[in-house]
């Protein structure tokens, strides 16, 4: 408004202006970096009052370009840049990406590896689902659930790091096997947090599955039909909440996942509440699993013997001049991979995960594809908020629980 402009004159413009474009609307600009969209997400956002009338997610602000990367390293370096995808289920990704190129190269895992793959993707599957649930508690207002979930999450990155030397960023998976032997008194530190941990899991229910506000703020909210999440590549947990019962580790077993006993949890009401419940026991069958592994697991080799890929043990690469060749050979310019292109299928926390990898027959992919949960998941936020209070975006789209790396990567 110019300085020589009469208020009267402006207020009278506005009015008119008003009464000719109908109701009134509010654009709302959420993010890209806002807490409770859990990373650069942004949600440009259409209210009528308080109510939604549209909503467009804007992604693009984290992009990584670690697909393009994968081009310009050789196999097993490229296990590194699996970890920086879904960095809070970075093991999901290692094993996705090992078991594409072990397709390829025809390579036979030995069962202890299989098993303790088993284990340690399902304890990052508590390690997820831990901070989803702290974080999405902190969101609706629950802050005591936000520290006892980080709490246990605390015990399971020392048990990484006892593995792998790092808490986060483990890469401990490796193309034929894990990347170091087991360390010694893994078993004692596993058993004394799964004998604790369902516990644990009562203590969040107790604070949560019966509280009158958690209640109200989750139940009948975040609601989308089966058929649209099925049209937009919706998976995982927000499948299994709206009564189907779909799990990669059930319908296309992989590193031995047929061998364990558990149950594919699954609800109908297909709300806020519902992916609550489906994460929860999904926590509690994740334990009975690395119960499993760690009680029945196979003794044996802990990597493949194939000289050609696996590097050899260091006594035989300081004793024996052919170890030492083949070490030298496979670190500096890696090991070759018969051309041809494979899709491998997980299930990561957020749901299916797949890795689609080309060679050429050099030591270095030709081409690297995700297919990651959250991106798919993330389409369906239109259609979930549309028509409901503005309040209620922050409960349904943390139902989801998306990872941003794992969106953009």
């Amino acid at each position: 408004m110019s300085g020589s402009a009469v208020p009267g004159q402006f207020m009278a413009t506005l009015e008119e202006t008003e009464a000719q474009s109908g109701p009134r609307r509010m654009v709302l600009n959420m993010g890209p970096q806002h807490p409770s969209t859990h990373g650069v997400l942004r949600l440009l956002i259409e209210l009528d009052g308080e109510i939604i009338t549209k909503c467009d997610p804007d992604i693009g602000y984290l992009h990584t370009g670690i697909e393009k990367e994968f081009e310009v390293k050789n196999y097993q370096q490229s296990v590194t840049l699996t970890d920086r995808v879904d960095y809070l289920a970075p093991l999901s990704n290692n094993l996705g990406y090992v078991l594409a190129v072990e397709k390829l190269l025809e390579l036979e895992i030995p069962p202890q590896a299989q098993w303790m793959r088993v284990m340690l993707t399902e304890l990052t599957r508590l390690n997820s689902h831990l901070v989803w649930l702290g974080t999405h508690a902190l969101d609706i207002g629950a802050m005591s659930v936000f520290l006892y979930c980080f709490r246990e999450r605390e015990e399971i990155l020392r048990i990484f790091e006892m593995f792998s030397g790092q808490r986060m960023m483990t890469s401990y998976f490796r193309i034929g096997g894990l990347a170091l032997e087991p360390p010694r008194g893994w078993q004692q530190r596993v058993k004394k947090f799964i004998d604790v941990f369902p516990s644990r899991v009562d203590e969040y229910e107790e604070l949560l599955t019966n509280n009158r506000i958690w209640i109200g703020r989750t139940r009948g909210v975040g609601l989308i039909p089966l058929e649209d999440m099925l049209d937009l590549g919706v998976t995982g947990p927000m499948l299994r909440a709206a009564g189907l019962k779909v799990d990669a580790r059930k319908d296309r077993p992989y590193s031995s996942y047929d061998k364990f006993d558990f149950v594919v949890p699954t609800r109908t009401e297909n709300d806020v509440y519902a992916r609550y419940q489906v994460r929860i026991e999904e926590m509690r069958q994740s334990t009975r699993i690395i119960q499993q592994a760690m009680e029945g697991m196979p003794s044996g080799p802990w990597k493949a013997a194939d000289q050609h890929v696996v590097l050899p043990d260091r006594e035989k690469m300081k004793t024996q001049m052919e170890a030492l060749i083949y070490h030298f050979k496979i670190v500096t310019e890696g090991f070759r991979v018969p051309a041809g292109e494979v899709y491998q299928v997980i299930e990561s926390p957020r749901g299916e995960l797949g890795y689609y990898v080309v060679s050429d027959g050099t030591a270095r992919p030709l081409r690297v594809h995700m297919r990651t949960p959250s991106f798919g998941n993330l389409q369906a936020v239109p259609k979930m908020v549309a028509g409901v209070l503005i309040a209620d975006v922050i409960a349904s789209i943390g139902s989801m629980d998306f990872v941003l790396g794992d969106t953009d990567r």
